[in-house]
């Protein structure tokens, strides 16, 4: 009777908890998540799949021996403060991005923004610097190396959302200037990129 009641809790659970998928996610539509959501937020599309890349290689189910959770490897406590659910794909990557963007709002650069992202923002005021982390230092290595790959050979899944946003009925008023002059940031990890009619990107 034990055992009976013992396997139908834990059944029940399986069937209730939202980090259990009927079936994987495939890696076009994380990719394609990841890329439209950072273009709506002014994050460089890039470096976006290249920290997404690190942290999960776009598996959402994905998940840490210290509770971090799906794409963007987020913890669940992180992920009450940004106001959204780690264990729905979508909600994921939307949250890594604000976390992302908050950290890069904080630190003003790329470099310590992800060092905040690895060791925690704490750690990175405490040195004032990138922490003197092993751990930190090859998560910074490793995400860099993969966005300057990422800039001279872009995901096709950049160019075909930005397709599609482009085919999308457009609500903005006429005229808007032509931006087309590079947009150079104040940052040895950004190469300048060439927008037109966008934000300027992170």
């Amino acid at each position: 009777m034990i055992r009976k009641t013992i396997l139908s809790t834990l059944l029940l659970t399986l069937l209730l908890c939202p980090c259990v998928n009927a079936k994987t996610i495939s890696t076009d539509k994380v990719k394609e998540s990841i890329v439209r959501q950072s273009l709506e937020m002014g994050i460089d599309p890039a470096l976006a799949l290249s920290i997404a890349k690190s942290e999960s290689k776009f598996t959402h189910e994905t998940r840490s021996r210290n509770g971090a959770v799906g794409v963007f490897q987020l913890m669940p406590s992180t992920a009450k403060r940004l106001g959204v659910n780690p264990y729905y794909m979508e909600e994921n990557v939307k949250g890594g991005l604000m976390y992302y963007k908050k950290l890069h709002k904080m630190f003003g650069s790329t470099e310590l923004a992800l060092a905040a992202y690895n060791a925690g923002p704490g750690n990175v005021k405490k040195y004032n610097a990138v922490p003197p982390y092993g751990e930190t230092k090859k998560f910074i290595a490793r995400i860099m190396a993969e966005y300057n790959y990422q800039k001279k050979y872009p995901d096709p899944i950049i160019a075909k959302v930005k397709d599609l946003n482009l085919k999308k009925p457009a609500y903005l008023p006429k005229n808007l200037p032509d931006t087309t002059k590079p947009v150079v940031l104040n940052d040895p990890f950004l190469a300048p990129v060439e927008l037109k009619n966008e934000q300027n990107m992170i």
